[in-house]
């Protein structure tokens, strides 16, 4: 997908229009548990009498696609009683802790993982297969609702959601701005290189193929 292929008036608008869409989607799932104004608020309580609390970086990105950073115990019932979580992405190579495990089992959520080597200088990327492999779960409608997360929800899923906004169509600024947004104040220059490069045709044939594209908000 060529990097120029997303900007334009088109791209831009599409790029505000999606971040509009998200802020009022966040809104919408973060007033349930007790925010306001698309920040994390008070917790509310859930149906088991704990605390509901969205994980730090927690988002929607499209549709029932959601990103966030690592999930703690805290975070279980905003993600099963809020979010109704169907499928979990984890982007780490690490074994998934075992409270989290117990979690999922628990849940009957689904859990994915593709783990991935941040980029990093000077020799450290992300493989472009691993990433293809990891967006075509996202993508996946079968998968959703889905949440995305790495360690901190910055640079590898900010990876793969800058993917996503090319598959949207979003101009490159755009992409950049909300990477740089959630990355703060860590924003790495290969991550964003990535993004620009990043490219499968073939995947994007399929995805039309199973009518996974175009994403609808």
């Amino acid at each position: 997908m060529d990097g120029t292929n997303g900007g334009g008036t088109a791209g831009a608008q599409g790029g505000k229009e999606g971040q509009a869409m998200a802020e009022r989607r966040w809104n919408d799932v973060g007033r349930s548990a007790g925010a306001t104004d698309g920040e994390p608020g008070p917790a509310g309580p859930d149906r088991y009498g704990g605390e509901v609390v969205p994980p730090e970086n927690f988002s929607p990105v499209v549709g029932e696609i959601y990103r966030s950073s690592f999930p703690r115990p805290e975070n279980f019932a905003f993600l099963q009683e809020r979010v109704r979580l169907r499928s979990i992405l984890v982007l780490i190579p690490e074994e998934y802790p075992p409270e989290n495990q117990e979690f999922v089992e628990r849940a009957g959520i689904q859990l994915f993982q593709v783990g991935m080597s941040g980029n990093k200088e000077p020799f450290v990327n992300i493989p472009r297969d691993v990433l293809t492999r990891a967006l075509a779960i996202a993508l996946d409608p079968a998968n959703h609702p889905i949440l995305i997360h790495c360690n901190r929800g910055k640079h590898r899923t900010g990876c793969l959601v800058g993917c996503i906004r090319k598959l949207q169509n979003w101009s490159l600024t755009m992409i950049f701005d909300e990477y740089r947004r959630f990355a703060f104040p860590k924003a790495r220059a290969m991550d964003q290189q990535f993004i620009e490069m990043y490219e499968d045709r073939e995947l994007i044939v399929e995805a039309v193929r199973r009518r996974w594209l175009p994403i609808a908000w």
